[in-house]
């Protein structure tokens, strides 16, 4: 998704050059017609042309933006290139705190800002229920690996496709680090053109941050589960 960034950039400024132009060129027009006809030089001429050139070379822009962005939307079609995010924060907990409180699983509402609800059916499956890009999804998600203190990895079995691990990491006393690592596929124009300008990056930088909120603020987990699941 990150080689559409230069197709939306020119999208925008071969749009933004074409407007303007076309406003100067409205302008000129307009002083022509109510000026004197010999009033007008060769340099008129040329400024004119070099106008027109200008005008030209933005709608070429735009024209080779929407070709490039309708070629990657095709490809999204028939399989579209994964999305990768990584964030971490540091949190004033031990770890065995953080990690508990992450395996509560339907409290994700709390402090995932899009996530209305996680339901969880057993110990290894979730249903999830989240807008995205402004609209409401569903899925269902599979816990694929879990070490109580170390890491908790999942992967979507339904439903928009998203795979990921969370880790975490003591950095000191009573100091854990929790990185988030995350794969997934946007779907929608919107949600492509929202991962191309690091849309879900900022939503998981918040959510971490939030997260961090609750567990110092109460210093303590509302609980944990510390079964295992092996990797598969």
């Amino acid at each position: 998704m990150r080689a559409n960034l230069p197709t939306i950039a020119a999208l925008a400024a071969g749009g933004l050059l074409l407007s303007n132009r076309m406003r100067q060129h409205h302008h000129q027009e307009t002083s022509f017609e109510g000026g004197h006809e010999d009033g007008w030089t060769d340099g008129h001429v040329h400024e004119g042309r070099h106008h027109a050139g200008t005008l030209l070379a933005a709608a070429a822009a735009v024209a080779v933006g929407g070709l490039l962005l309708s070629s990657r939307m095709r490809a999204g079609e028939h399989g579209y290139s994964l999305s990768t995010i990584e964030e971490s924060v540091d949190l004033a907990v031990p770890v065995r705190t953080a990690y508990n409180q992450w395996t509560q699983f339907e409290q994700f509402p709390r402090f995932m800002a899009s996530v209305h609800e996680v339901r969880q059916i057993d110990d290894t499956h979730l249903h999830w229920k989240a807008v995205v890009a402004g609209k409401t999804k569903e899925w269902d998600a599979e816990i694929t690996e879990q070490i109580p203190d170390q890491r908790i990895a999942w992967r979507s079995t339904s439903g928009p496709m998203n795979t990921g691990v969370v880790t975490f990491d003591k950095i000191g006393e009573d100091r854990t680090r929790v990185r988030l690592q995350m794969d997934y596929r946007p779907e929608s124009l919107a949600e492509k053109v929202g991962d191309a300008v690091g849309g879900v990056r900022m939503t998981a930088r918040g959510n971490l941050q939030r997260f961090k909120q609750l567990v110092e603020s109460r210093g303590a987990e509302t609980g944990g589960w510390r079964g295992t699941v092996t990797q598969h």
